[in-house]
């Protein structure tokens, strides 16, 4: 609950802030996507030895897919994660509120140009790479290379950014949408099933290709 708060917090504030429009604004998409890949790292090393620091119920679906957790954690990972997002967006709204120029809470939505399909195939393809990189990177077969998960993690979500805001502002992260798009309304409300269809759908997808490519089970 915690990490997601400030995953939404942080990154969708900085989204906010610098005014993210990946048609006349890049230098904002590049400090939207640094500021969503640090917001991971800092609360990787922060809570990682508590909970993983999965913070997305993508990354959480894709860890029970591929055997690492039950399914009541599962659940539970997940209820909480929606909870802290809607922590994060409540504090960037209130920020936001009465100050000109500031719009919006850093929802997802699709971007000029971009049809349904296009940003479901979107979300689904860069939330698959996310994911993948995240049952890589934290998997027992990689040995001391684990110690820098959070930053192949961070990192990795920046590269996604990069990629996808021009499509969909960039989810790969169902709680990281729900939240902003109940406070904005409008189509960020109507399109949001684009962005927890195609996640979840994303992180099924890596468990499966993790479960192919693993190591561990040949030894």
């Amino acid at each position: 609950m915690v990490g997601t708060m400030v995953l939404v917090l942080m990154g969708c504030g900085v989204a906010v802030s610098l005014g993210c429009d990946p048609v006349n604004n890049i230098p904002a998409v590049v400090g939207t996507a640094f500021a969503f890949g640090l917001a991971v790292v800092a609360m990787a090393y922060t809570i990682g030895g508590i909970s993983g620091c999965h913070i997305n119920p993508a990354i959480t679906l894709g860890c029970f897919l591929s055997g690492r957790m039950s399914g009541k954690d599962c659940g539970m990972y997940m209820l909480f994660q929606v909870i802290g997002a809607f922590i994060g967006s409540l504090l960037l709204y209130i920020l936001t509120e009465n100050v000109p120029g500031l719009e919006g809470t850093g929802a997802n939505d699709l971007q000029a140009n971009v049809s349904v399909l296009g940003g479901l195939l979107a979300e689904i393809i860069f939330t698959c790479v996310f994911v993948l990189v995240v049952l890589g990177a934290t998997a027992k077969t990689n040995g001391a290379t684990n110690n820098f998960a959070g930053l192949a993690i961070g990192l990795s979500l920046i590269l996604v950014h990069l990629v996808c805001i021009r499509y969909t502002g960039t989810s790969v992260n169902p709680a990281r949408s729900i939240a902003p798009a109940v406070f904005q309304g409008g189509t960020a409300l109507a399109n949001l099933w684009i962005f927890i269809v195609g996640p979840l759908v994303g992180g099924a997808c890596a468990a499966g290709i993790w479960k192919m490519i693993d190591t561990e089970k040949y030894k």
